[in-house]
């Protein structure tokens, strides 16, 4: 059976210790040598099964105990990650070579790892045989660390794992770790150089309106979004990344921000269209889904003497998926914002962090959630913004499978978070007739025009002025491109000359 370390057992959360390894962790159906598919190591059946697995985040093959620094890295990164299994005695090539002397082999990477690892790390090492090959099956459990490899030092021997690779953790991703080992959250703690002036009480009343729903200081507090700082009421975090005025969040957090983008083609090569949205990631949650039924193709399907719009990519999957981005976004981290880019093929919802210690994307498939933002998801479940926790991936796979889209797919890219969404096949497969929905699909439109119809059609209010902005072009050019859309039919303008605005025009569909 697993060792739990004693002197740091109260240390622990629940979802650590249900981690151990063992017969207990086999009764839990959890295993920390499991990872987009392995399994349990404990019998010779899941034993070869783990043999054939790639590596990945928790699980790495040494060929021999020759070059011991590389191991103490690996061990201590699945400590401070997600918790892992390590097999010496089998190369990258999928070889067993095995140890020829087992027993000694487990002595000795029991001593070094006594002495090489701070604070104290007990794994378990079992000397086990597959076809008359010998080999050590190391299963490391996730711990409240950081754990830091000795000859490195303190600082510079703290070591995480992303992908199949250990990498040096960063200063943040530090401090991090140290919050985790104190069951805190960065946007819980207090944000220092912030006052109460600091927070737009009126908007905070206004979302909460919106849902039917009081709100008070004592709330607020309640919620975390006000927390005591000694004799001082301040807010969090959570609470000026949530609801501070513009120009406190660009004070404290310049990149607590959604920037959305439409690219030509497949790749970064040409921008259509872009906006960088300036209201806080909560006014995002409102704005993105407009920009992106701006930028998004559909495809028509007539049934009967009804037109029904097939949206290029899942609304409720785009819905649940920008959610997760916000309450799961590592705001510690400087220089990345939650990007939202749409391709040809696919469209991209990427956050600033990696997976909250001790998750792995098969747990997030599985519906496991680690909160990395209580205040902030909190705040999105009384918004009636985000449901059960850890529901979110179930519920965007049955919208997909529901609408006939292919599944999301996840990937944890070094330090961020990645959702991709692919189109419709239908959309896919009607080309180049997707158009905007009230445009006939044998009128030519210019790139300036198409983009003016799809934000009168994403309910939005340009006028030529606006075009003229966004694609540098003449005031004159921009009226002109406006009023062909008129000539042609398929906008009016509609109320006095000064306050009145463009809509468009009801498409009769010919049903012949």
């Amino acid at each position: 059976m697993a060792r739990i370390h004693p002197a740091r057992f109260e240390e622990m959360d629940p979802g650590d210790w249900k981690r151990e390894t063992g017969p207990l962790a086999s009764l839990l159906g959890r295993d920390i040598g499991r990872d987009e598919g392995s399994r349990d190591g404990g019998s010779l059946a899941t034993l070869r099964e783990l043999l054939a697995e790639p590596e990945g985040k928790t699980l790495e093959f040494k060929r021999d105990l020759s070059s011991l620094q590389p191991i103490l890295k690996t061990m201590t990164a699945f400590a401070n990650t997600a918790g892992g299994t390590l097999i010496v005695g089998r190369a990258n090539d999928g070889r067993l070579h095995g140890l020829s002397n087992p027993e000694g082999a487990e002595e000795q990477l029991a001593n070094v790892v006594a002495d090489g690892i701070a604070p104290a790390l007990l794994p378990d090492i079992d000397a086990v045989s597959v076809d008359g090959v010998s080999l050590l099956v190391v299963r490391v459990a996730r711990w409240p660390g950081p754990f830091y490899v000795k000859s490195d030092g303190p600082s510079a021997g703290i070591y995480v794992r992303l992908g199949s690779t250990n990498r040096r953790a960063g200063p943040e991703i530090v401090a991090e770790l140290e919050r985790a080992a104190r069951h805190l959250a960065f946007d819980q703690l207090p944000c220092l150089g912030a006052d109460l002036a600091d927070l737009d009480l009126e908007a905070a009343q206004r979302a909460f309106a919106a849902v039917g729903r009081d709100i008070d200081p004592a709330r607020l507090e309640s919620l975390g979004v006000l927390v005591r700082y000694g004799k001082n009421l301040l807010p969090s975090n959570g609470g000026v990344i949530l609801f501070g005025r513009q120009g406190s969040r660009q004070r404290l957090f310049p990149d607590s921000q959604v920037r959305c983008a439409r690219f030509v083609g497949p790749n970064k090569a040409e921008f259509l269209d872009r906006l960088d949205i300036e209201g806080s990631v909560l006014e995002a949650l409102e704005e993105t889904p407009r920009f992106i039924r701006r930028n998004a193709r559909l495809a028509a399907r007539i049934e009967g003497m009804l037109r029904e719009d097939l949206p290029e990519y899942p609304r409720v999957a785009l819905r649940e998926a920008l959610v997760n981005a916000v309450a799961h976004t590592d705001y510690a981290s400087r220089g990345m914002q939650i990007m939202v880019a749409i391709y040809s093929d696919r469209l991209e919802i990427q956050n600033p962090g990696m997976l909250a210690f001790g998750m792995t994307l098969q747990d997030l498939r599985a519906g496991v959630s680690r909160i990395r933002n209580p205040v902030i998801a909190r705040v999105l479940r009384e918004l009636n913004l985000m449901e059960k926790w850890g529901s979110g991936y179930k519920r965007m796979a049955e919208d997909c499978k529901a609408g006939g889209y292919p599944l999301p797919e996840w990937a944890e890219l070094s330090s961020v978070m990645r959702v991709v969404l692919r189109p419709h096949p239908e959309v896919i497969a009607a080309g180049d007739k997707n158009v905007p929905v009230n445009v006939p699909v044998n009128v030519p439109v210019n790139v300036r025009q198409s983009w003016f119809l799809e934000a009168l059609r994403a309910g939005e209010r340009p006028k030529p002025g606006d075009l003229a902005e966004r694609f540098g072009v003449h005031a004159k050019t921009a009226k002109r491109d406006v009023a062909t859309l008129k000539d042609l039919g398929l906008v009016e303008f509609v109320g006095p000359d000064k306050k009145g605005y463009y809509r468009l025009v009801p498409l009769i569909l010919d049903q012949k």
